[in-house]
């Protein structure tokens, strides 16, 4: 069966990004002027998706909204004769996509929203996408383990390397290598101490699963946490199949984290075509001001003395493609 279908937990608080989530959900957080929702999205539908499940909480309507037809703002866009922006709010998403939301009743963690998404989904194999993570590859990083899906009928985990003292953070697998990118998962932990994980290769918010996992979910009990962890579920999982971890080719945004949401902003602004030249110049400057003088007040202990990848103090923004 192909993958028709992908699941996107939104039910999150965001409590990383109060107070700007307070009442915004932190998927509609904008990175230039896309909100994070929309990247997985369109990066689900690149990879020949068409079922879009939202698991979503109180407060996520925005989200509902985003992907709804706008009546009045369509109108208003051609009373003013703005064309080409009205050709891009219909465009938004192709016609052939559906769009279904499932409001998580209690929020149970990861597993449990995943588990919510099972009478939908049904008995197909599907896909996971945390919208917190902005994976930016090519061919996007979804169609890349959709192909290795096609190819090999099994479950396949989004993975990259990370800072042994950071796999607290992360279901940490144990794996052997089968070709450059694909390996067979022996084991997988939930977010294990640095001294006792397995190795230092995490799983990150990409999944397609087999339907088999919603047996195993709805009986592995609370987890880390006091959540159904979806991690629990595939440990599971593999005492019955196969679980590949995928090393996707990309770049991977922690968007979860101020520190990773704002190098998203930044690389992405240098990436856009409308603004890419402009704020080139502008970040140059800043630096320049940096390297050279005190014009940027930076806090007690911040010292900065360094030339961003990709920006060489002096060059022009043509420079920066």
């Amino acid at each position: 069966m192909t993958i028709r279908k992908a699941v996107f937990p939104v039910a999150g608080l965001g409590t990383r990004f109060l107070p700007a989530t307070k009442a915004n959900p932190k998927e509609m957080l904008p990175i230039v002027d896309k909100p994070l929702i929309q990247y997985a999205v369109e990066e689900a539908v690149a990879a020949g998706i068409t079922d879009m499940i939202f698991v979503t909480g109180r407060s996520k309507r925005a989200i509902e909204d985003h992907f709804d037809k706008a009546y009045e703002l369509e109108s208003e866009l051609e009373r003013r004769g703005k064309t080409d922006m009205l050709e891009f709010v219909r465009s938004m998403l192709p016609p052939n996509i559906n769009c279904i939301y499932i409001r998580q009743p209690e929020a149970l963690g990861l597993g449990h929203a995943v588990l919510c998404a099972q009478p939908v989904v049904g008995n197909e194999p599907f896909a996971v996408l945390l919208a917190d993570d902005l994976l930016v590859g090519e061919p996007p990083v979804m169609r890349q383990m959709v192909d290795t899906y096609n190819y090999y009928r099994c479950s396949v985990l989004g993975v990259q390397n990370v800072p042994r003292e950071e796999t607290r953070s992360y279901g940490i697998v144990e794996s052997k290598t089968l070709t450059d990118r694909v390996e067979g998962v022996q084991r997988i932990v939930e977010k294990p101490h640095p001294d006792q994980a397995p190795s230092t290769l995490a799983v990150v918010g990409r999944y397609v699963l087999t339907p088999r996992i919603f047996h195993h979910l709805a009986r592995v009990g609370r987890g880390a946490g006091g959540e159904i962890q979806l991690t629990d579920g595939i440990a599971a999982l593999l005492a019955e199949e196969q679980v590949l971890a995928y090393r996707y080719d990309g770049k991977r945004y922690d968007c979860g984290s101020k520190l990773g949401y704002l190098e998203a902003t930044v690389d992405m602004g240098l990436r856009h075509p409308e603004v890419a030249e402009g704020f080139a110049e502008v970040l140059r400057q800043r630096v320049q001001a940096v390297a050279t003088t005190d014009a940027l007040a930076m806090p007690d202990g911040v010292d900065i003395d360094f030339e961003p990848p990709g920006l060489t103090l002096g060059a022009r923004p043509a420079d920066l493609a």
